[in-house]
């Protein structure tokens, strides 16, 4: 059936948060083939993998609950030319957890809760569009970029030959494979095999229609939100106990991300990288070095804090704060990194899958890419190996600046002081793997603080995984506002309809913390609240249906529109347009 309007403005308006201990469980079994609503009053509880088929459209209620028997693997995947419209309050947050979880909360309510080390309990949440991305491994795919491009979704297993549910990619970047707003993900993952497991929130081939704003992950097998090209962006994002990345970037992601948490610690005894934290962002280029497009993305805004636990050896914890593959490219700005064991930023090279590194086949070297304007990639110089036809066209995140490049930001207690064998950067910047020498550049405006650059952090013992080889000294308590060098930034973020220019270092400013009420680490107590302090409660706008923060043609076209452009014409212009959204929706006004 096509969605309606009544379905759709049921969806965004209605929904209270859902008490575990009073709703109907609804056991889903099978393909989800016509568009369907889910109801804050149910329950949903994923008996296998399920896929969101094309054509089809999974709307969630604000407050509702999908809490999967544990351990049988439940999962929830939306298929190129599907759609799920998730959005969740911060009064009532869309939860997707296991039952094990269930059963520590308070008379049903998501808000209460224990936090155990545990994941692997139920699958995740996979989102796979139609826009381009690179990737070799499918023996037709091409260097330069291919509509006809395409890759099969890590974590996902076909049924056999011609099974297209688990494939994403192709040629519109500007692809809309729905909305996710407040919605927390609770001891998630999947291991099907060796380096084939399910993240938390897996992304690929998205289109930057797609709209991800206040996500949570917190626990997982591997990583926190992996996203596999496309130029889908992401706004208010908490990433805590991860089993591998926190934000992992692969196969030419050409999006932007601002106001992201990442917390290094574990989820289950467990080597790292399947239970304890590897590296802080780990950022890979192209599945193949030299193919196009390569990615070119720009983050602001990070707070990401690592492990300085001990192994029974002394060795230190966590891995890199930033590692860098393939030719990637990232400017990073107005962020904060501290006490990660290893690197503040590592020339990782290859991803392990067969790429050959930065420089290969005559393209920039890593060192070079600190040193190269943004506008490289615009332009025909040989080292742009297989630039696509019309490069505006798909570089349109990084913003003036170079390549690569840290700017504005800190780097605070990074304890492993020991030399290790991996070359530095020889760029301008400079950042070696112990204290960061050089990190302290007038230039780019990065302080290496020796001040706390938040309001506080409490971690609990020393904890040895895997008979003493792994050390994790996990946070048990966190106030991530900014605080000393991280209050003021030197820069601000553009006002490009999607950064939010903001004056501090971090994803929090030193008096609002956007995870309170809503999120895990709230409910298991993680979050450190000082007397006084009240938690900004933001009111939703009802007609801002794909919650981009504007009521516009989008919110009728995308949602109420079904599959075509002039279905939503109400008005008969001719077109869906913003008056058609104005006679629909006018009575709850233009209010963002």
């Amino acid at each position: 059936m096509k969605m309606t309007l009544a379905t759709i403005v049921a969806s965004a308006a209605v929904g209270t948060l859902a008490s575990g201990a009073l709703a109907a469980e609804i056991l889903v079994t099978s393909d989800i083939t016509t568009s369907t609503t889910w109801t804050s009053n149910n329950v949903y509880n994923l008996q296998g993998q399920i896929y969101v088929t094309p054509g089809a459209t999974l709307t969630i209620q604000p407050g509702t609950i999908l809490a999967s028997t544990t351990n049988i693997g439940g999962s929830l995947s939306v298929c190129r030319g599907a759609r799920i419209i998730a959005i969740g309050t911060q009064e009532n947050p869309i939860v997707f957890t296991s039952k094990a979880d269930v059963a520590t909360w308070t008379a049903g309510n998501p808000k209460t809760g224990t936090w155990r080390a545990a994941c692997n309990e139920w699958g995740a949440l996979t989102l796979m569009g139609a826009a381009y991305i690179s990737e070799n491994a499918v023996a037709t795919n091409t260097a330069a970029p291919n509509a006809a491009n395409y890759a099969v979704m890590e974590g996902l297993v076909s049924s056999g030959a011609g099974d297209t549910r688990v494939l994403y990619g192709g040629g519109n970047d500007d692809d809309n494979s729905g909305t996710l707003s407040y919605c927390t993900f609770r001891y998630g993952g999947k291991v099907i095999g060796l380096a084939n497991e399910l993240n938390g929130l897996s992304m690929g081939g998205c289109g930057r229609e797609t709209h991800v704003d206040h996500m949570e992950i917190m626990n997982n097998v591997d990583d926190g939100i992996e996203v596999w090209g496309g130029t889908v962006d992401f706004k208010y994002c908490s990433i805590w106990n991860i089993g591998d990345d926190c934000f992992d970037i692969d196969q030419g992601w050409r999006g932007r991300a601002q106001f992201m948490l990442m917390v290094a610690g574990y989820s289950q005894d467990a080597a790292q990288g399947s239970g304890v934290t590897d590296n802080g962002i780990e950022m890979d280029g192209a599945e193949q070095s030299d193919y196009q497009p390569v990615t070119a993305g720009c983050i602001y805004n990070a707070t990401v804090i690592g492990n300085p636990g001990t192994n029974a050896s002394g060795s230190n914890g966590s891995d890199q704060a930033t590692a860098w593959r393939d030719n990637c490219n990232m400017q990073i700005r107005q962020s904060v990194f501290m006490q990660w064991g290893e690197m503040l930023v590592k020339n990782d090279n290859v991803d392990g899958d067969g790429g050959a590194g930065y420089g290969f086949n005559g393209t920039l070297t890593f060192a070079q890419r600190w040193a190269t304007p943004s506008s490289f990639l615009l332009g025909t110089d040989a080292a742009n190996k297989n630039a696509p036809a019309s490069p505006v066209n798909f570089y349109k995140s990084q913003l003036a600046g170079n390549l690569c490049e840290i700017y504005d930001s800190v780097a605070y207690d990074f304890p492993n002081t020991t030399a290790v064998t991996i070359a530095t950067i020889a760029g301008p910047t400079n950042y070696n793997q112990a204290d960061q020498v050089g990190f302290s550049n007038a230039a780019m405006h990065n302080v290496k603080a020796t001040t706390l650059p938040i309001a506080s952090i409490t971690r609990g013992r020393n904890v040895l995984l895997q008979t003493g080889l792994l050390g994790v000294k996990p946070v048990t308590k966190l106030d991530p506002r900014a605080a000393n060098d991280a209050v003021t930034a030197f820069s601000t973020a553009p006002n490009n309809g999607f950064f939010t220019p903001v004056t501090y270092r971090g994803a929090f400013s030193s008096t609002d913390n956007w995870l309170c009420n809503w999120s895990a680490s709230d409910a298991f107590g993680f979050l450190a609240y000082p007397a006084g302090f009240t938690c900004s409660i933001v009111q939703p706008c009802p007609a801002d249906l794909n919650g981009d923060g504007v009521v516009n043609a989008s919110d009728l076209a995308g949602l109420l529109g079904g599959w075509g452009t002039t279905n939503g014409d109400v008005d008969g212009s001719g077109s869906t347009d913003a008056a058609d959204l104005a006679a629909l929706l006018g009575a709850w006004g233009n209010c963002p």
